[in-house]
């Protein structure tokens, strides 16, 4: 696909300084023969459009490089900046036709000889004119370039310019024929009018230029693309959003707040989402996408206490909060490299202590247990004990909603018995209910004897068991 429309771009460039090159040659011929400021106005001004169209053609060829280790957005500010030149280009030709059409009308009148050739050029021109611009602009559309956008529409002004010298040098061939020599105005008057049409294009293609060579935003996408990326399920909201274009391309770079309870993998996808929701207003930008932890209104206590640990790069093993009198008591369980010493380990848990109760003001106590990272495989024995199994199922089915409980494992740890099993309850039980169940349960197996020690209840959906 770059292949095809960098193809396509310098083949109508290319044809457009074909045009170019024709025409103005054919002005300049019939303006110096009838000495109409008119044609000499538009023989100058295509002889610029000349120039213009060549140093489109450069640009597009150069534009559609891809980026490298000089140029690490493209090179697409080439097309700019060939507007930009365009630009000033046509800003000379209005100060020269100004100061001729003023001297002719002030201070020295300079016969003028309208033809049959000077109309027929003229109209050649408007037919030129007319096709190079719907040509340009389709491809400009097309591609979304910015360089060949400009000359298709400095070639569709140059078709109402055209208008104006051949109504200017027809009012100077009717004051002849009628004898009106106040008419013979008409063809300074035409170039001015040609300036105007011109000055028309500088200021517009010049802002536009500009614009895009100082990475002004296009006006009113900054705010599409806020209302678009605010929109996305998960963003909290939208810090920055920075918007520049090279050429046809686009870059858009996004700061968005996220939860920094989200895991790593959660943030990516997310950073994924809100470049989508981007290239549905620019469909084909480059976008970068930055995200930044935020506190959400939904966060737990829990995930509060685990975020500042995590920002010890510590694991939380457990995690025990209780509330008195309107007052937190938290008791985390922390993981730290076995190889820490005791201070090392004291001083790190003394400042995530500070912060936690820095930034929760509700917090009276933190007691932090410590133990070292990584799971250790414990020697244990398995134990088959049905009448033990009965006993111990009996007990949890005293409380109320559970259903029942099976897939016991018994296993000899030391001096302790260890349990694990599976507790039905109902399928719309909430979670909350399901905690009181199974920890009134857990104390009902725990009384059946006393050397029972880890004790895990899974609960099951009646529909699952």
């Amino acid at each position: 696909m770059t292949e095809v429309m960098a193809k396509e771009k310098r083949q109508v460039a290319a044809n457009s300084v074909f045009a170019a090159v024709a025409i103005t040659g054919l002005k300049a011929v019939v303006g110096i023969s009838t000495g109409s400021l008119g044609i000499l106005s538009e023989a100058l001004h295509s002889a610029l459009d000349l120039v213009a169209a060549v140093i489109t053609l450069v640009s597009v060829r150069v534009s559609d490089r891809p980026a490298d280790e000089g140029h690490h957005y493209g090179h697409g500010k080439f097309e700019n900046f060939s507007a930009f030149i365009e630009t000033g280009l046509l800003a000379l030709t209005c100060v020269w036709i100004v100061y001729e059409a003023v001297k002719r009308l002030v201070f020295r009148g300079v016969e003028v000889e309208p033809s049959i050739a000077a109309f027929v050029v003229m109209a050649f021109s408007i037919a030129t004119d007319f096709w190079r611009s719907r040509a340009l602009k389709r491809v400009a559309v097309k591609y979304d370039s910015q360089a060949l956008e400009a000359d298709a529409l400095h070639f569709s002004t140059d078709i109402w310019s055209s208008c104006a010298v051949i109504l200017g040098l027809a009012l100077v061939w009717a004051g002849r024929a009628y004898h009106l020599p106040i008419l013979r105005l008409a063809d300074p008057i035409a170039a001015l009018a040609v300036a105007g049409i011109v000055m028309t294009v500088t200021w517009r293609l010049g802002r536009e230029t500009v614009d895009a060579l100082v990475d002004a935003a296009p006006a009113g996408l900054h705010d599409r693309v806020v209302d678009s990326v605010v929109n996305v399920p998960g963003v909290l909201s939208v810090e920055a959003v920075r918007l520049r274009r090279a050429g046809n391309r686009t870059f858009a770079d996004v700061r968005v707040a996220l939860a920094r309870t989200l895991s790593f993998e959660r943030t990516e996808s997310f950073s994924k989402e809100v470049a989508d929701a981007v290239h549905g207003i620019v469909p084909h930008a480059e976008v970068t996408v930055r995200t930044v932890p935020r506190v959400s209104s939904d966060e737990s206590l829990t995930d509060q206490v685990r975020t500042m640990t995590a920002r010890h790069d510590v694991a939380v093993r457990d995690l025990s909060i209780m509330e008195v009198d309107g007052a937190l008591d938290i008791e985390p369980f922390l993981e730290f490299d076995g190889a820490l010493t005791l201070k090392e380990v004291h001083d790190r848990v003394t400042a995530i202590e500070s912060e936690i109760t820095a930034e929760m003001p509700r917090v009276r106590s933190v007691v932090t247990h410590v133990a070292p990272a990584g799971a250790i495989a414990t020697d244990a024995e398995h134990i088959h004990d049905p009448q033990f199994e009965a006993a111990l199922r009996a007990a949890a089915m005293v409380i109320d909603g559970v259903l029942d409980v099976h897939d016991f494992r018994l296993r000899r740890v030391g001096d302790q018995l260890d349990v694990s099993c599976h507790c039905l309850l109902a399928d719309d039980t909430p979670l909350k209910v399901v905690h009181e169940k199974l920890v009134a349960a857990e104390q009902r197996v725990r009384s059946c004897d006393p050397r029972l020690g880890r004790i895990v209840l899974h609960p099951e959906p009646a529909s699952e068991g």
